[in-house]
Protein backbone atom coordinates (compact mmCIF):
# COMPACT_ATOMS: atom_id res chain seq x y z
CA UNK A 1 0.00 0.00 0.00
CA UNK A 2 1.46 3.33 -1.05
CA UNK A 3 0.65 6.57 0.80
CA UNK A 4 0.67 9.86 -1.11
CA UNK A 5 0.99 12.94 1.03
CA UNK A 6 -1.48 15.78 0.60
CA UNK A 7 0.17 18.25 -1.76
CA UNK A 8 -1.67 21.10 -0.03
CA UNK A 9 0.75 20.85 2.93
CA UNK A 10 3.47 23.48 2.40
CA UNK A 11 6.73 21.71 1.69
CA UNK A 12 8.77 24.52 3.17
CA UNK A 13 6.96 24.18 6.46
CA UNK A 14 7.05 20.36 6.45
CA UNK A 15 8.94 18.25 4.01
CA UNK A 16 8.26 14.58 3.45
CA UNK A 17 11.53 13.42 1.96
CA UNK A 18 11.30 10.82 -0.67
CA UNK A 19 14.38 9.67 0.19
CA UNK A 20 1.64 0.34 31.01
CA UNK A 21 2.04 2.65 33.20
CA UNK A 22 1.23 5.15 35.87
CA UNK A 23 -0.77 7.13 33.41
CA UNK A 24 -3.32 4.31 33.19
CA UNK A 25 -3.89 4.39 36.93
CA UNK A 26 -4.62 8.08 36.94
CA UNK A 27 -6.76 7.73 33.84
CA UNK A 28 -8.92 5.12 35.53
CA UNK A 29 -9.20 7.10 38.77
CA UNK A 30 -10.19 10.34 37.06
CA UNK A 31 -12.57 8.82 34.54
CA UNK A 32 -14.55 5.86 35.82
CA UNK A 33 -17.32 7.94 37.35
CA UNK A 34 -17.77 10.15 34.29
CA UNK A 35 -17.75 7.22 31.87
CA UNK A 36 -20.48 5.69 34.00
CA UNK A 37 -22.52 8.89 33.91
CA UNK A 38 -22.10 9.28 30.14
CA UNK A 39 -22.88 5.68 29.26
CA UNK A 40 -24.72 4.16 32.19
CA UNK A 41 -24.58 0.40 31.56
CA UNK A 42 -22.49 1.03 28.48
CA UNK A 43 -19.33 0.04 29.25
CA UNK A 44 -0.21 -6.41 11.02
CA UNK A 45 0.85 -7.94 9.07
CA UNK A 46 3.75 -6.02 7.66
CA UNK A 47 5.96 -9.07 7.48
CA UNK A 48 8.56 -10.22 4.96
CA UNK A 49 7.19 -10.45 1.45
CA UNK A 50 7.91 -14.15 1.19
CA UNK A 51 6.13 -15.06 4.44
CA UNK A 52 2.61 -16.50 4.46
CA UNK A 53 1.51 -16.44 8.08
CA UNK A 54 1.75 -13.88 10.87
CA UNK A 55 5.07 -14.13 12.72
CA UNK A 56 3.10 -14.57 15.94
CA UNK A 57 -0.19 -16.31 15.29
CA UNK A 58 -3.15 -14.53 16.86
CA UNK A 59 -6.10 -16.91 16.97
CA UNK A 60 -9.23 -14.83 16.81
CA UNK A 61 -11.70 -17.34 18.25
CA UNK A 62 -12.39 -15.18 21.31
CA UNK A 63 -12.89 -12.14 19.11
CA UNK A 64 -15.02 -14.13 16.69
CA UNK A 65 -17.22 -15.41 19.50
CA UNK A 66 -17.59 -11.89 20.90
CA UNK A 67 -18.60 -10.55 17.49
CA UNK A 68 -21.11 -13.37 17.03
CA UNK A 69 -22.57 -12.79 20.50
CA UNK A 70 -22.99 -9.10 19.71
CA UNK A 71 -24.58 -9.88 16.34
CA UNK A 72 -26.97 -12.42 17.90
CA UNK A 73 -28.05 -9.83 20.48
CA UNK A 74 -28.76 -7.28 17.76
CA UNK A 75 -31.61 -9.22 16.20
CA UNK A 76 -32.48 -9.27 12.48
CA UNK A 77 -33.17 -5.57 11.91
CA UNK A 78 -30.05 -4.19 13.56
CA UNK A 79 -27.91 -7.03 12.19
CA UNK A 80 -28.89 -5.94 8.70
CA UNK A 81 -28.01 -2.35 9.55
CA UNK A 82 -24.64 -3.38 10.98
CA UNK A 83 -23.55 -5.79 8.24
CA UNK A 84 -21.64 -5.10 5.02
CA UNK A 85 -19.70 -7.06 2.45
CA UNK A 86 -16.05 -7.55 3.31
CA UNK A 87 -15.00 -6.46 -0.15
CA UNK A 88 -17.37 -3.49 -0.18
CA UNK A 89 -16.22 0.14 -0.06
CA UNK A 90 -17.55 0.72 3.46
CA UNK A 91 -14.79 -1.29 5.16
CA UNK A 92 -11.94 0.94 4.07
CA UNK A 93 -13.89 4.20 4.22
CA UNK A 94 -12.58 5.29 7.60
CA UNK A 95 -12.35 8.71 9.25
CA UNK A 96 -12.05 10.41 12.63
CA UNK A 97 -14.16 13.55 12.25
CA UNK A 98 -17.65 13.88 13.81
CA UNK A 99 -20.04 12.68 11.10
CA UNK A 100 -22.59 9.98 10.33
CA UNK A 101 -21.18 6.49 9.88
CA UNK A 102 -22.44 3.16 8.62
CA UNK A 103 -23.37 0.53 11.16
CA UNK A 104 -25.09 0.59 14.54
CA UNK A 105 -24.31 3.21 17.19
CA UNK A 106 -24.82 3.28 20.95
CA UNK A 107 -28.19 5.03 20.53
CA UNK A 108 -29.46 2.10 18.47
CA UNK A 109 -28.59 -0.52 21.08
CA UNK A 110 -30.43 -1.64 24.20
CA UNK A 111 -28.71 -2.65 27.45
CA UNK A 112 -27.92 -6.25 26.45
CA UNK A 113 -26.65 -5.18 23.05
CA UNK A 114 -24.44 -2.53 24.64
CA UNK A 115 -23.04 -5.08 27.07
CA UNK A 116 -22.12 -7.34 24.16
CA UNK A 117 -20.47 -4.42 22.34
CA UNK A 118 -18.44 -3.56 25.43
CA UNK A 119 -17.37 -7.18 25.79
CA UNK A 120 -16.09 -7.07 22.22
CA UNK A 121 -14.07 -3.96 22.97
CA UNK A 122 -12.60 -5.50 26.12
CA UNK A 123 -11.50 -8.61 24.23
CA UNK A 124 -9.91 -6.69 21.35
CA UNK A 125 -8.19 -4.05 23.49
CA UNK A 126 -6.02 -4.06 26.58
CA UNK A 127 -7.37 -2.50 29.77
CA UNK A 128 -5.34 0.56 28.86
CA UNK A 129 -6.79 0.71 25.35
CA UNK A 130 -10.34 0.07 26.54
CA UNK A 131 -10.24 2.96 29.01
CA UNK A 132 -8.61 5.25 26.46
CA UNK A 133 -11.31 4.44 23.92
CA UNK A 134 -14.15 5.05 26.38
CA UNK A 135 -12.55 8.22 27.68
CA UNK A 136 -12.21 9.56 24.15
CA UNK A 137 -15.93 8.92 23.71
CA UNK A 138 -16.72 10.63 27.01
CA UNK A 139 -14.80 13.76 25.94
CA UNK A 140 -17.71 14.52 23.61
CA UNK A 141 -19.60 15.47 26.76
CA UNK A 142 -16.82 17.90 27.65
CA UNK A 143 -16.91 19.40 24.16
CA UNK A 144 -20.66 19.79 24.45
CA UNK A 145 -20.08 21.82 27.62
CA UNK A 146 -17.20 23.84 26.21
CA UNK A 147 -19.06 24.58 22.97
CA UNK A 148 -22.46 25.21 24.52
CA UNK A 149 -23.19 28.13 22.18
CA UNK A 150 -22.49 26.09 19.04
CA UNK A 151 -25.61 25.40 16.92
CA UNK A 152 -26.84 21.81 17.18
CA UNK A 153 -24.11 21.03 19.70
CA UNK A 154 -26.24 18.33 21.39
CA UNK A 155 -26.09 16.26 18.21
CA UNK A 156 -22.61 17.19 17.01
CA UNK A 157 -20.99 16.45 20.38
CA UNK A 158 -22.56 13.20 21.50
CA UNK A 159 -20.72 10.45 23.40
CA UNK A 160 -23.07 7.86 21.92
CA UNK A 161 -22.36 8.67 18.27
CA UNK A 162 -19.90 5.81 17.87
CA UNK A 163 -20.72 3.14 15.34
CA UNK A 164 -19.98 -0.59 15.22
CA UNK A 165 -19.93 -2.29 11.82
CA UNK A 166 -19.34 -5.87 10.70
CA UNK A 167 -17.79 -6.79 7.36
CA UNK A 168 -18.23 -10.31 6.00
CA UNK A 169 -19.44 -13.32 7.95
CA UNK A 170 -17.44 -14.55 10.97
CA UNK A 171 -19.10 -17.98 10.70
CA UNK A 172 -17.58 -18.60 7.26
CA UNK A 173 -14.03 -19.44 6.19
CA UNK A 174 -13.84 -16.23 4.21
CA UNK A 175 -12.16 -13.02 5.42
CA UNK A 176 -14.17 -10.84 7.76
CA UNK A 177 -13.64 -7.84 9.99
CA UNK A 178 -15.24 -5.25 12.20
CA UNK A 179 -14.83 -1.62 13.18
CA UNK A 180 -15.75 0.80 15.93
CA UNK A 181 -15.57 4.42 14.87
CA UNK A 182 -16.66 7.93 15.72
CA UNK A 183 -15.10 11.27 16.53
CA UNK A 184 -11.40 10.76 17.32
CA UNK A 185 -11.60 6.96 17.33
CA UNK A 186 -11.25 4.48 14.48
CA UNK A 187 -10.29 0.88 15.25
CA UNK A 188 -10.25 -1.58 12.36
CA UNK A 189 -9.80 -5.36 12.69
CA UNK A 190 -9.36 -7.80 9.79
CA UNK A 191 -9.35 -11.60 9.97
CA UNK A 192 -8.12 -14.03 7.31
CA UNK A 193 -7.84 -17.84 7.57
CA UNK A 194 -8.67 -17.83 11.26
CA UNK A 195 -6.07 -15.26 12.20
CA UNK A 196 -6.35 -11.58 13.09
CA UNK A 197 -3.94 -10.26 10.48
CA UNK A 198 -4.49 -6.50 10.63
CA UNK A 199 -5.42 -3.95 13.29
CA UNK A 200 -4.58 -0.87 11.27
CA UNK A 201 -5.29 1.86 10.61
CA UNK A 202 -5.75 2.64 14.30
CA UNK A 203 -6.61 6.21 15.29
CA UNK A 204 -6.90 7.77 18.76
CA UNK A 205 -7.54 11.49 19.13
CA UNK A 206 -8.34 13.76 22.03
CA UNK A 207 -9.87 17.21 22.21
CA UNK A 208 -8.98 18.78 24.50
CA UNK A 209 -5.60 17.09 24.69
CA UNK A 210 -5.62 18.30 28.29
CA UNK A 211 -8.77 19.14 30.23
CA UNK A 212 -8.11 22.36 32.11
CA UNK A 213 -11.28 22.81 34.13
CA UNK A 214 -14.06 20.75 35.67
CA UNK A 215 -13.78 17.59 37.79
CA UNK A 216 -11.34 15.97 35.37
CA UNK A 217 -8.99 18.95 35.03
CA UNK A 218 -5.49 17.75 34.22
CA UNK A 219 -6.66 14.65 32.31
CA UNK A 220 -4.50 13.87 29.25
CA UNK A 221 -5.64 10.74 27.42
CA UNK A 222 -2.57 10.68 25.17
CA UNK A 223 -0.28 12.34 27.67
CA UNK A 224 2.09 9.40 28.08
CA UNK A 225 2.75 9.23 24.35
CA UNK A 226 3.48 12.93 24.14
CA UNK A 227 5.68 12.99 27.24
CA UNK A 228 7.79 10.02 26.16
CA UNK A 229 8.34 11.49 22.70
CA UNK A 230 9.30 14.87 24.13
CA UNK A 231 11.70 13.22 26.57
CA UNK A 232 13.33 11.42 23.66
CA UNK A 233 13.83 14.55 21.53
CA UNK A 234 15.13 16.58 24.49
CA UNK A 235 17.65 13.87 25.40
CA UNK A 236 19.30 14.22 22.01
CA UNK A 237 22.77 15.63 21.67
CA UNK A 238 23.03 18.72 19.42
CA UNK A 239 24.04 16.54 16.48
CA UNK A 240 21.24 14.05 17.12
CA UNK A 241 18.75 16.88 17.56
CA UNK A 242 19.70 18.29 14.17
CA UNK A 243 19.08 14.89 12.56
CA UNK A 244 15.79 14.21 14.36
CA UNK A 245 14.32 17.69 13.77
CA UNK A 246 12.79 17.59 10.28
CA UNK A 247 10.95 20.93 10.33
CA UNK A 248 10.80 24.02 12.51
CA UNK A 249 7.02 24.19 12.11
CA UNK A 250 4.74 21.23 12.80
CA UNK A 251 2.14 20.32 10.18
CA UNK A 252 -1.49 21.17 10.90
CA UNK A 253 -2.40 17.49 11.22
CA UNK A 254 -1.02 14.01 10.76
CA UNK A 255 -0.02 13.52 7.14
CA UNK A 256 -1.37 10.01 6.57
CA UNK A 257 -4.99 11.14 6.50
CA UNK A 258 -7.95 8.92 5.51
CA UNK A 259 -8.32 8.43 1.80
CA UNK A 260 -4.65 9.01 1.02
CA UNK A 261 -2.24 6.37 -0.06
CA UNK A 262 0.83 6.23 2.15
CA UNK A 263 4.32 6.87 0.86
CA UNK A 264 6.73 8.67 3.14
CA UNK A 265 9.67 7.44 1.12
CA UNK A 266 12.83 6.74 3.06
CA UNK A 267 12.44 7.22 6.83
CA UNK A 268 13.46 10.66 8.12
CA UNK A 269 14.91 11.61 11.46
CA UNK A 270 17.20 9.88 13.93
CA UNK A 271 17.59 6.12 13.50
CA UNK A 272 17.50 3.77 16.46
CA UNK A 273 20.97 2.67 15.43
CA UNK A 274 22.21 6.21 16.11
CA UNK A 275 20.69 6.30 19.59
CA UNK A 276 22.22 5.49 22.95
CA UNK A 277 20.89 2.52 24.91
CA UNK A 278 18.85 4.88 27.09
CA UNK A 279 17.35 6.60 24.05
CA UNK A 280 16.52 3.26 22.43
CA UNK A 281 14.79 2.19 25.63
CA UNK A 282 12.69 5.36 25.50
CA UNK A 283 11.76 4.71 21.88
CA UNK A 284 10.80 1.15 22.73
CA UNK A 285 8.70 2.34 25.66
CA UNK A 286 6.91 4.84 23.43
CA UNK A 287 6.07 2.19 20.83
CA UNK A 288 4.93 -0.24 23.52
CA UNK A 289 2.58 2.43 24.90
CA UNK A 290 0.95 2.77 21.49
CA UNK A 291 0.68 -0.87 20.41
CA UNK A 292 -0.17 -1.73 24.03
CA UNK A 293 -3.65 -0.32 23.46
CA UNK A 294 -4.50 -3.70 21.93
CA UNK A 295 -4.79 -7.05 23.65
CA UNK A 296 -1.69 -8.95 24.70
CA UNK A 297 -1.57 -11.24 21.66
CA UNK A 298 -1.97 -8.42 19.15
CA UNK A 299 0.58 -6.30 21.00
CA UNK A 300 3.10 -9.16 21.05
CA UNK A 301 2.74 -9.81 17.35
CA UNK A 302 3.30 -6.17 16.45
CA UNK A 303 6.44 -6.05 18.61
CA UNK A 304 7.84 -9.32 17.25
CA UNK A 305 7.30 -8.12 13.68
CA UNK A 306 9.06 -4.88 14.55
CA UNK A 307 12.05 -6.71 16.03
CA UNK A 308 12.27 -9.20 13.18
CA UNK A 309 12.30 -6.38 10.65
CA UNK A 310 15.11 -4.70 12.60
CA UNK A 311 14.63 -2.33 15.51
CA UNK A 312 17.69 -0.38 14.37
CA UNK A 313 15.84 0.50 11.16
CA UNK A 314 13.27 2.58 13.06
CA UNK A 315 13.55 6.35 12.73
CA UNK A 316 12.22 8.98 15.12
CA UNK A 317 11.43 12.42 13.71
CA UNK A 318 10.15 15.62 15.34
CA UNK A 319 8.74 18.86 13.95
CA UNK A 320 7.80 22.06 15.74
CA UNK A 321 8.53 23.21 19.26
CA UNK A 322 9.81 20.98 22.03
CA UNK A 323 8.26 23.32 24.60
CA UNK A 324 5.20 22.03 26.48
CA UNK A 325 2.05 23.70 25.21
CA UNK A 326 3.47 24.60 21.80
CA UNK A 327 2.58 22.96 18.49
CA UNK A 328 4.54 19.82 17.74
CA UNK A 329 4.55 16.61 15.73
CA UNK A 330 6.46 13.35 15.87
CA UNK A 331 6.74 10.30 13.65
CA UNK A 332 8.10 6.79 14.10
CA UNK A 333 8.83 5.12 10.78
CA UNK A 334 10.20 1.66 10.12
CA UNK A 335 9.79 -1.35 7.84
CA UNK A 336 6.54 -2.48 9.47
CA UNK A 337 4.85 0.69 10.65
CA UNK A 338 4.34 4.42 10.49
CA UNK A 339 3.12 6.16 13.64
CA UNK A 340 2.26 9.87 13.65
CA UNK A 341 1.28 12.21 16.46
CA UNK A 342 0.26 15.82 15.94
CA UNK A 343 -0.78 18.39 18.54
CA UNK A 344 -1.13 21.78 16.89
CA UNK A 345 -4.84 22.60 16.67
CA UNK A 346 -6.75 24.65 19.27
CA UNK A 347 -3.56 26.29 20.49
CA UNK A 348 -1.77 22.96 20.68
CA UNK A 349 -4.46 21.35 22.84
CA UNK A 350 -5.97 18.92 20.33
CA UNK A 351 -4.02 15.74 19.61
CA UNK A 352 -4.21 13.11 16.87
CA UNK A 353 -2.38 9.77 16.93
CA UNK A 354 -2.50 7.29 14.05
CA UNK A 355 -0.77 3.95 13.51
CA UNK A 356 -0.53 2.58 9.98
CA UNK A 357 0.98 -0.65 8.77
CA UNK A 358 3.65 -0.04 6.18
CA UNK A 359 1.82 -2.24 3.66
CA UNK A 360 -0.98 -4.11 5.41
CA UNK A 361 -3.70 -1.61 6.38
CA UNK A 362 -7.05 -3.42 6.26
CA UNK A 363 -5.04 -6.63 5.63
CA UNK A 364 -4.28 -5.48 2.08
CA UNK A 365 -0.96 -7.33 1.78
CA UNK A 366 -2.18 -10.49 3.46
CA UNK A 367 -5.40 -10.57 1.44
CA UNK A 368 -3.47 -10.27 -1.81
CA UNK A 369 -1.44 -13.37 -0.95
CA UNK A 370 -4.49 -15.19 0.42
CA UNK A 371 -6.48 -14.70 -2.76
CA UNK A 372 -3.50 -15.62 -4.93
CA UNK A 373 -2.82 -18.87 -3.05
CA UNK A 374 -6.27 -20.05 -1.93
CA UNK A 375 -7.49 -23.05 -4.00
CA UNK A 376 -11.05 -21.77 -3.63
CA UNK A 377 -10.21 -18.44 -5.19
CA UNK A 378 -7.94 -20.03 -7.80
CA UNK A 379 -10.80 -22.27 -8.98
CA UNK A 380 -13.14 -19.26 -9.13
CA UNK A 381 -10.94 -17.57 -11.72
Amino acid sequence: MVLIINPAIPRRAFSVCPARSSALKSLVIFNCFLIASCFGALFIDAIAADAHEPVVEVDNDAMRQAVLAWRTNLGPELTKKASFKFAGPERTDWHFVPKERVGVNWHDMNLEQRRAAHNLLRIALSSQGYFKALTIMSLEQELRRLEASRPNVQNVRDPERYWFALFGDPTSDEPWGWRVEGHHLSLNFSSVTGQVVSITPAFFGTNPAELRDGPRAGLRVLGTEEDLARELITRCTPAQYKTAMIAETAPEDVLALPGLEINFGEPEGLSAQQMTDAQRALLRKLIEEIVGNFNEELRERALVELEDAGFDKLHFAWAGSVEVGKGHYFRIHGPTLVIEYDNTQNNANHAHLVWHSADNNFAADYLGRHYAESPHHQSAK
